[in-house]
């Protein structure tokens, strides 16, 4: 059974899909999930919410604020803290339905929210397991190291920081992606990123537009989700993508994340690239849906 739900974020209305297996012995642990950048609902994320629901677990799948059927100004803007903050209020709408557990809850990131899961994992301990899939934790290290100090200044603008743009930290507006990077500059530079955002986001009823800005708030500790990493404890899945073409989707990098998280840990390597999991049907979707189902099954 899949159900339209609302929940505000921010000041704006979010929007998105709840999935709840037909038979439910109980309290369901749930699976909150958002996609990476730009992407909505209903470009595959809503196919590994549907593997999540056969399974047996509860999905809350929403579009992030300013992008796809939720609401927010400015339109098509990222800003990883707000998205973050996105997670906090789905968790937060979460836990009021009657049919969940709120002890036994999940989130799910690709690629952007990869990252951005974690961070929310290391800050929230509502969070029981997390699974990311080709995460994002940036080119290079952070600049700076990842300490207690550091973390608790990640949890204080999470809470009630500051986020606010500001042009030295503003990239865009432009396009997502484009196959001309010399005529055309985009976001996403790789050809593999142009070929599955034109051929799933130009799919009829998916509210994707190739337009983005995206903006990195100045705060006093950089937004880099590594810097989270030491300080998450609940079981966390991370399946990379050794050939990943994207460059801050950078394969050491998120292996040294790997390394720094402190609770159970699964890493799992996946071929096909950045977007190979994210063609559907596939088989590269099966083996990291069924990968992932299994991860959450034993830890939710």
């Amino acid at each position: 059974m899949i159900k339209e739900i609302e929940f505000l974020s921010e000041g704006a209305t979010i929007r998105g899909l709840l999935f709840l297996p037909e038979t439910k012995p109980g309290k369901l642990p749930i699976v909150v999930m958002a996609h990476g950048t730009s992407a909505t609902i209903y470009m595959v994320a809503d196919k590994y919410a549907n593997a999540f629901c056969r399974s047996g677990l509860a999905v809350l799948l929403y579009d992030h604020r300013n992008f796809g059927r939720s609401g927010g100004e400015p339109r098509q803007e990222i800003n990883p803290w707000i998205q973050c903050r996105g997670y906090r209020d789905a968790i937060n709408f979460a836990v009021t339905l009657e049919d969940v557990d709120k002890n036994r809850i999940a989130l799910w990131g690709d690629s952007f929210t990869g990252g951005q899961v974690v961070v929310v994992g290391a800050i929230d301990q509502r969070v029981k397991a997390i699974v990311a899939q080709c995460p994002v934790f940036g080119e290079k290290p952070p600049p700076v190291e990842s300490t207690r100090d550091n973390f608790k200044i990640f949890s204080d603008i999470f809470s009630h920081g500051s986020v606010q743009r500001s042009p030295e930290t503003t990239t865009g507006p432009i396009p997502v992606v484009s196959f001309d990077q010399v005529g055309t500059p985009s976001l996403l530079e790789p050809i593999q990123a142009f070929r599955w955002f034109i051929d799933y986001g130009g799919r009829h009823g998916t509210n994707w537009v190739n337009n983005v800005t995206r903006v990195i708030p100045a705060t006093s500790v950089p937004y880099h989700p590594i810097l989270c990493a030491p300080f998450v404890k609940a079981p966390t899945l991370l399946m990379v993508a050794p050939e990943d073409e994207m460059v801050h989707a950078n394969y050491s990098v998120a292996r040294q994340a790997f390394e720094l998280l402190s609770g159970p840990k699964q890493w799992y390597d996946i071929a096909g690239g950045h977007f190979g999991l994210l063609y559907y049907p596939g088989e590269l979707y099966e083996e990291a849906s069924r990968v992932q189902t299994q991860f959450l099954q034993k830890w939710l």
